[in-house]
């Protein structure tokens, strides 16, 4: 047998019959499904009189509608959005699928509950009807977003048509200096080779870099890979993910953990295996990134100038410009460090893990948020706001003047009531900064947690290695 990628062994383990050259029908392991990408597909069964195939291999939350405020119970008020969740939850019962309601205490988004519950594993394949299930490669499973006809086929058949992708290695290697993190690097691997440089592409993560990372920060780096245009992100299972999974698959005993292993063993690209295609990059010329623009590959180091019309090479490219720059409200050829901001936001699939929010809280303790600055920070799941809690993390957010709110997708999408009035400029610690994202006329700066609650506690965007309150 020839030199496997990762990413092949991972489509032929799972391969239920071949198609023709290019498709295969794959088999699904696991299935996540929301609110808002789901109905159309349970109206399809119920209009073909087909039952769901395999409920306990799927798993439903609600995240990217519900309310974030404090209230106990939680009650969504708007009426598109209760019919939304409540659709959900009569689906769900009727087909016997565990769902993660508004009042749950496991709810959250479905991209941090699903691993914090030990239901990815490495050599797994995940489906969900959003584009950030590339989150899952972080444990060396397979995941990518489906369509809505796509999950009904799911639904009904635990499988998928599935056209196989191309496969692309990004070798990265060094250490990452003082003041960045895994979204750093994932802003500046965009902006170096752009919004469409992995288009059609299974990414493959490897170097000395990705190896001393965590777990929850892989998380972050191939939740955003997709923003790079990535069909798939994959880091190959090592001791970090291992101990990861180990400590969240707590149903494993001791005999399944090591067949487990056995099984996980050969989950990494064969010696000599080809890509079609290649990068490499020194992790030591990152610096902390921002964006600029409305996409996220219009992003430049902290220290850096907004870009002016000379760095183009196209029309295209200068309208381009022009229109991000009249968007966002801001002079090209100008620092966009001391760019003042409104709003702040921590959290999202992106940046809404226990591990980011240690990190907002070792920066912000003992100071202030700036005034005129209103502060959020929304957990990814409840049981990252359990965990924050009893760490004493929350109660140092709230003294420092930030909102403690209940989990779920919250501003990273205007889909819910927390989102930005016109003009207001945000630091956020999410994956998408596109023209009304967070909020019609709302203008989003996307950054990493550190340089979150540096502009936090300054009012504009901040360098958080000049923070003295900064924690190596």
């Amino acid at each position: 047998m020839p030199n496997r990628t990762l990413y092949r062994k991972l489509v032929e383990s799972h391969t239920v019959a071949r198609v023709d050259d290019q498709n295969v029908l794959l088999y699904v392991d696991l299935h996540l499904m929301n609110e808002y990408t789901s109905p159309q597909a349970f109206s399809g069964l119920d209009a073909k009189q087909r039952a769901v195939r395999r409920p306990r291999q799927q798993l439903a939350v609600v995240s990217h509608i519900i309310p974030t405020h404090a209230e106990t119970p939680r009650v969504i008020r708007d009426a598109a959005s209760l019919l939304q969740a409540d659709n959900l939850a009569r689906n769900c019962a009727k087909a016997g699928i565990r769902l993660h309601a508004a009042n749950d205490p496991l709810q959250g988004i479905e991209h941090i509950v699903a691993p914090e519950q030990g239901l990815i594993r490495p050599g797994m394949v995940v489906l969900c009807g959003d584009s950030h299930t590339t989150t899952y490669g972080a444990l060396g499973a397979l995941g990518f977003g489906i369509g809505t006809s796509e999950v009904e086929h799911v639904l009904a058949t635990q499988t998928l048509v599935y056209r196989v992708a191309q496969t692309m290695r990004m070798t990265i290697d060094g250490a990452l200096p003082y003041g960045t993190s895994s979204k750093d690097l994932i802003i500046w691997i965009i902006s170096r080779i752009g919004a469409q440089g992995a288009r059609g592409y299974a990414v493959e993560f490897a170097g000395s870099t990705i190896a001393s990372l965590s777990a929850e920060a892989r998380m972050t780096l191939c939740n955003m890979t997709v923003e790079a245009g990535a069909r798939a992100a994959l880091i190959a299972p090592d001791a970090v993910t291992f101990d990861y999974v180990k400590a969240h698959a707590t149903a494993l005993d001791d005999e399944a953990w090591q067949a487990a292993l056995a099984d996980w063993s050969d989950l990494e690209s064969d010696t000599g295996a080809s890509f079609d295609v290649e990068h490499h990059f020194d992790a030591r010329e990152i610096a902390p990134f921002v964006t600029w623009g409305t996409s996220p590959d219009q992003a430049i180091a902290i220290d850096q100038r907004v870009p002016g019309e000379a760095t183009q090479s196209t029309r295209e490219g200068v309208a381009a410009l022009r229109r991000a720059l009249d968007y966002i409200g801001l002079e090209a050829e100008r620092p966009i460090a001391g760019t003042p901001i409104d709003r702040v936001f921590i959290g999202s699939c992106t940046n809404g893990r226990i591990e980011d929010l240690r990190i907002v809280a070792a920066i912000v303790r003992g100071q202030r948020v700036a005034d005129g600055v209103r502060a959020m920070v929304v957990p990814g799941s409840g049981s990252v706001r359990r965990q924050a809690e009893a760490e004493g993390i929350a109660d140092t957010l709230v003294r420092a003047g930030f909102e403690w709110r209940e989990p779920g997708c919250s501003m990273c999408l205007a889909m819910n009531d927390d989102f930005l009035a016109v003009g207001e400029r945000c630091a956020s610690t999410t994956n998408r900064n596109f023209e009304g994202r967070q909020g019609r006329g709302g203008r989003t700066h996307l950054m990493s947690p550190a340089m979150a609650a540096a502009a936090a506690l300054t009012g504009c965007i901040t360098d958080v290695r000049k923070l003295e309150t900064h924690a190596s």
